[in-house]
């Protein structure tokens, strides 16, 4: 098996060594310096689990791999847009691409019988740019429960969660499903082969359509947000309205909203990914979290009040980030 991980940050890099560790023919994608010390060094990884080396190959241009088996994609789902050409020298004709994305993934609606079936959420997908750059067919779906961060170039800090559920957007059990799950379970992963994927989405959702745009917003900890009363009351709400929205597509995540607040709570002093991105100046992924669950409330006839407004503010703080940046 051939597979390349395109944008080997965090996740990337340590589901890439993983697959190296099972015996995979591995291509990781990166650039600067953390790309010169992996070419170098290996992919250093520190877990609780045990610390290993691996040194997959690596390079900062696809046209040097060439078509592989399956693509991981380690990018931010705003990045997908644009992936196309760094996509194309990678793909034969029954290459997989495998999206480790969090919120709404562009390829929901794709194969899902009921009256939104073939639905394009714009949010995610603007004017289609997403499935021209990453075609519907190719798309497997990933939801992420393992917590990584590059500690320095080249070494990454494996923190806690090992799963990786994995899911065709038909629901079937699919020889490229189970070929990938069994590679990375040979690495010592979790890798389940889910049915139904959609459900595993909701019930992470529910946490990131909260917590990811509090945090940035007021700069809190998930544990933080958890101990201040009308915070988590808000969070609260937010959960409930997007459980609305879910069981109006066709999805009853099951799981309680308290269950849902324990476990962020057990996240301790973590900072979600949307702080990170908002600390370091980046553009916040708040359109696949926060944006398309707005649109499916109006699709529905959802009422999201609060979910309205966090996305307002959220999105007028996105604006900033990006003026700043551009500037």
């Amino acid at each position: 098996m051939k597979v390349a991980v395109l944008g080997a940050g965090a996740i990337g890099a340590y589901v890439g060594a993983a697959l190296h560790r099972a015996g995979v023919e591995v291509h990781l994608i990166a650039r600067g310096e953390h790309l010169a010390v992996m070419r170098k060094s290996g992919v250093r990884v520190l877990s609780p689990r045990g610390d290993f080396t691996a040194h997959p190959n690596t390079t900062d241009d696809p046209r040097e791999i060439g078509p592989v088996d399956h693509v991981f994609l380690g990018l931010k789902a705003n990045s997908y847009a644009a992936a196309g050409e760094m996509i194309k020298p990678l793909l034969h004709e029954t290459t997989s691409i495998v999206a480790a994305q969090n919120g709404i993934p562009w390829w929901y609606f794709h194969r899902l019988p009921g009256p939104y079936q073939g639905y394009r959420i714009e949010s995610v997908d603007p004017g289609g740019a997403v499935t021209a750059a990453l075609p519907l067919d190719r798309a497997i779906g990933c939801v992420v429960y393992a917590a990584t961060e590059i500690e320095e170039p080249g070494v990454i800090r494996h923190l806690e969660g090992t799963r990786f559920s994995i899911g065709e957007p038909s629901g079937e059990l699919s020889p490229r499903c189970v070929e990938l799950s069994e590679a990375m379970i040979a690495g010592d992963l979790k890798c389940p082969v889910e049915a139904d994927l959609r459900h595993d989405i909701w019930v992470k959702l529910m946490g990131n359509v909260a917590f990811n745009p509090i945090s940035a917003l007021t700069r809190a900890t998930m544990a933080g947000i958890c101990r201040h009363r009308s915070t988590r009351e808000v969070v609260v709400t937010m959960m409930r309205e997007t459980v609305d929205v879910a069981r109006r597509v066709g999805c009853d995540p099951r799981i309680s909203i308290e269950r849902r607040l324990a476990g962020a709570e057990r996240a301790g002093e973590h900072k979600t990914s949307t702080l990170q991105d908002l600390e370091k100046g980046k553009p916040l992924e708040l359109d696949v979290l926060l944006a398309a669950v707005v649109e499916l409330a109006d699709l529905t006839g959802a009422s999201v009040p609060t979910l309205r407004a966090v996305h307002a503010v959220t999105d007028l703080l996105d604006e900033q980030v990006r003026l700043v940046a551009s500037a």
